[in-house]
This record gives C-alpha cells, structure tokens and sequence, in this order.
C-alpha cells in the first residue's frame, strides 16, 4: 500500500471520527448558546444525548427566552420535554404572555401544556379575543309565541382556569339557557323583537363563565326569527286530547247503555217465558177445577167470552 493510499484512509477516519465527536460532544450548539448569554455546559448537552433529549431543542428555546428577557431553567425545559411537553410551544407563549404584560410563569405554561390544551394559542387568545358562534336557540315567550335567536359570543382565555376548567361547549350550552330563560320570562315576543340587547344584559349577569377556561367579554344578538305560535298549537293539541276524551267517554256511556238494553230485553224474555209456562199450566187447573166441581160449564163460557172480548179489544187497539 502506497504512502498516499494510506494517508487517504487515515484522513477518512479522522473524518469520521471528527463526527461522532462532534455529535457525541455538540461543542457548535454549545458555542452558540455561549455566544447568545446561555450558560450550558458541554457535559449537560452530552448528557443530554444520553437521555434521549434533543439539545438543539433545549439550547434553541433557552436563546430564543434569555434574548426576549426571560429567564429560563435548563432542567426546568429537559424535565418538561421528558414528560411529553412541547418545551417551543411553552417557551413562546411565555414570551407572548410577557410581551403582552399577562401574568404567566413557566410551571403555570407548563402545567397547562401537559394538560393538552395549546398553551401558545391560549395566550394569543388572550390577547386577541375569539367570537364564537351559537347554533339557533329555540324559546317560547309567555304569549306562546316562538323565538328562535342567534347569538355572537366575544370570550378570551382565561389563564388561570385552562387547567381543570370547562371548554367551548359549556360556554355555547350555558349561554343557550341563558337566552331561553331570558325569552322565556318575556312577558310577550314583541318586547324580545323591539329590545334584544335586553338578552344579553340577562345573560351577562349570570356570570356564565364561571369555572371555564373562558371569559365572556359580551354576547350580541346577531339574528332573531320569529317561529311557530305554540301557545294556539298547544291549545289546539288540547281541545284535541279533551275531544277524544269525551268521545271514549261517550263511546263507554252508549256501550253500557247496550249491555243494559240487552240485559233488560232478556229479562222480558225470561219474563215472557214465565207467563207462557204459566198459561199452559191454566187448561191443566180448569181440568182439574172441572173434575173437583169448583167450576161449572157456564163459569167456562163467560171465561171464554171475556178472553175473546180482550181479543177483539187487542186486535183495534193494533
């Protein structure tokens, strides 16, 4: 092997191991945090390394924080990115949050990080609030007349209830039951229509924010649409509901009044039945009279006479 094939081969290996030394011994990344005002030492990135951190994450966001007037931990950011944290995301809401003169620490952004909330995008909220839209909120008057209104939200964050507090959806179901409590009071719909800011004034006095990751700012009315009369629906489903009731009541009073009828129809018939038996028994005791002498011929004919005079009186009075 020549000289130069050698000298290639040992340039090589410096080469390479000029690399693994520098990747294991980040002296670049630590020279830029020296020449920013970081203090980091060469062991903590080699640590770092070691601990599965990514030290150009750490040393960025330690630059990025000391030149905006912070003062950052490097343990504080290592241990945050260890327990899944975004160490970018906190570092520049910390910096939002001191620019915009709101009270906000690193353990409070942290926290609310780790919690799952967007730490970054809750400030910006903070300082530019957010409107949210209402669905349509249905509500009766007292005249019995449908409203159905829409409202314009204006909420910002508020930092100190992002950990625990409730989301949107709280916000949107508790201002749509302050409008139907609101609507539902109004003595008549038209007042509603001629003055809708008094709604929001209703809503706002409940402190519907309370326990939520919000603060309502203020809710306007955007659309109001009148629906459906519902007192006169309600009215009309009740004469409705009272008719049928007095027609199965009725309809229970004629059936009883059948079985009674059927009942009173067999009753003659038995009762007819009676007088039948006992009309035949009557031949049977004028025999019996006859043969015992109780009775004479003559006592017969006038009986018979007086049976076809009933008769004849029958047969004109038909």
């Amino acid at each position: 092997m020549s000289s130069a094939a050698a000298t290639l081969i040992w340039i090589a290996i410096g080469i390479v191991g000029l690399f693994i030394l520098l990747w294991f011994f980040p002296i670049t990344l630590w020279f830029q945090a020296l020449i920013s005002g970081v203090r980091v030492s060469l062991i903590q990135l080699v640590l770092m390394r070691w601990r599965k951190v990514p030290p150009s994450t750490i040393v960025m966001a330690m630059v990025t924080g000391t030149k905006a007037g912070l003062t950052l931990d490097v343990n504080a950011l290592e241990a945050h990115y260890l327990a899944k944290g975004n160490v970018t995301k906190v570092v520049n809401a910390l910096i939002s949050a001191d620019k915009a003169n709101i009270p906000l620490d690193f353990k409070m952004a942290a926290a609310i990080d780790l919690a799952g909330r967007d730490v970054f995008e809750a400030v910006q909220m903070s300082v530019n609030p957010r409107v949210i839209n209402t669905p349509p909120v249905s509500a009766v008057a007292k005249d019995g007349i449908q409203l159905i209104a829409k409202a314009r939200v204006t909420v910002r964050a508020n930092i100190k209830q992002l950990v625990g507090g409730a989301g949107e959806e709280t916000v949107l179901a508790r201002v749509g039951e302050g409008i139907v409590s609101s609507i539902g009071s109004s003595n008549s719909h038209k007042s509603v229509l001629e003055n809708p800011d008094y709604i929001s004034k209703v809503v706002l006095e409940k402190g519907l924010d309370s326990g939520t990751a919000f603060e309502i700012l203020s809710i306007d009315i955007a659309d109001i649409d009148v629906g459906k009369n519902i007192g006169a629906v309600l009215q009309m489903d009740q004469a409705n509901a009272d008719k049928n009731i007095a027609q199965a009541r009725a309809e229970e009073r004629r059936a009883m009044a059948v079985a009674l009828e059927q009942e009173m129809k067999a009753a003659a018939q038995e009762a007819r039945a009676k007088v039948i038996l006992a009309e035949a028994e009557i031949p049977l005791a004028m025999a019996e009279a006859f043969r015992k002498g109780n009775i004479g011929i003559m006592d017969y004919y006038r009986m018979k006479n007086i049976q076809a005079d009933t008769d004849m009186r029958e047969q004109i009075a038909k």
